[in-house]
């Protein structure tokens, strides 16, 4: 892959300014720094202009083809290719890809392409990368039920959704649920399971024995994710592909852990499937696992990185810090969208705390692809 760039052309509305450095950049997109450097140095899609002192700062174009990057890659493009697209993007589609991002940009209060920013990291934690939530691949995303992007439809099949937990019909969430051959179980999360499931959870229902809305709920989700990835893997045997459980697939594995309060983990389920589907390994940690039992499990297996997921807001991080400690070197995402434990992550640059589902599996898939 080149690391030139096609000659850009003068007559484009993009506004011009003082570049960014790659922090706000980073933030802008909602990827770590690391991802950002990592696309310059093997694409070629880094910052282009130069301030005094050498400082290389990212031009609206530039900004404009890392846009394009993260939009492709996230809707399934391999990131050689989705590179490719981005460099040979011309001016109508570097202007969509800035349009498309206003809305994301203007709510996380990032200044605005050839703005100067004020700072490079977040403030008051010098060193760590705070992700903003990504927006969907696009309007040709595809939605929950993998055709199409959400819309009235999914809000529908919410409700739909929500209706049958509250009913007790286990067969009707299970056909609600199901994920389809070709979907894609991290817009399933996005858009119908996660919405479902905390609007459950705010019901207050006169419930008779034995009967939990959220127990109905959790074990179609559960039995959704399993069905769509003992699929996804026989389709990938009978292509000729390794089975799941084959060396070569276990050297780049991915080790999930849920925080210990977390009764059923989903959002560590989902993700699993969601690198899956990407052609990755990933293993969730279940059951009691003590600081000396995840070190000892992340020693035995090697994982390519690891991954709190977690909806509570305020996890016990005990394990983040104590595998941080053992390995210092190994990739740790934590998954936390409300800012009540963020200070509690350990202050190094192998630490990331990710904000959204998507964000968390992009960053996961950063790393394990390289």
């Amino acid at each position: 892959m080149t690391s030139s760039r096609p000659a850009q052309d003068s007559g484009g509305s993009r506004p011009s300014g003082p570049g960014l450095a790659v922090a706000a950049v980073a933030r802008r997109l909602g990827v770590a720094p690391a991802t950002l450097r990592t696309w310059d140095r093997r694409y070629g899609l880094g910052p282009s202009d130069r301030t005094a002192g050498s400082h290389r700062r990212y031009t609206p174009d530039d900004v404009a083809r890392l846009l394009v990057m993260r939009r492709l890659t996230l809707e399934g493009v391999a990131p050689v290719d989705a590179a490719q697209a981005a460099l040979e993007a011309d001016v109508d589609e570097l202007e969509k890809a800035q349009k498309a991002s206003l809305p994301a940009a203007t709510e996380a209060h990032e200044p605005a392409v050839g703005a100067s920013s004020g700072t490079d990291e977040a403030p008051g934690r010098p060193g760590r990368a705070h992700l903003r939530a990504l927006p969907g691949g696009g309007q040709g995303a595809p939605g929950p039920s993998g055709h199409g992007a959400p819309g009235q439809n999914a809000s529908g099949k919410v409700s739909a959704v929500v209706d049958a937990a509250l009913a007790y019909d286990q067969g009707r969430c299970d056909d609600l649920l199901r994920i389809p051959a070709h979907g894609d179980p991290a817009m399933w999360w996005a858009h119908l399971l996660e919405p479902a499931w905390n609007r459950v959870a705010e019901r207050t229902v006169l419930a008779g024995p034995g009967a939990v809305p959220e127990v109905v709920l959790a074990t179609a989700a559960l039995h959704a994710l399993r069905s769509f990835t003992e699929a996804f893997e026989q389709a990938v045997v009978q292509n000729g592909g390794p089975p799941a459980n084959h060396p070569s697939r276990m050297r780049n594995i991915v080790l999930i852990f849920a925080a210990p309060d977390e009764v059923v983990p989903l959002s560590a389920h989902a993700l699993a499937a969601a690198l899956t589907a990407k052609g990755k390994t990933a293993r969730i940690v279940t059951g009691p696992a003590s600081t000396r039992r995840s070190l000892e499990l992340v020693t035995m297996v090697r994982p390519a990185a690891l991954v709190l997921a977690t909806t509570q807001r305020r996890p016990d991080l005990d394990v983040v810090h104590a595998v941080h400690e053992g390995f210092p070197d190994l990739p740790i995402f934590v998954g936390l969208r409300r800012d009540d434990a963020a200070t509690e992550i350990p202050l190094a640059p192998q630490v990331q705390r990710v904000r959204s589902f998507t964000g968390l599996l992009h960053e996961v898939l950063a790393v394990v692809s390289s």
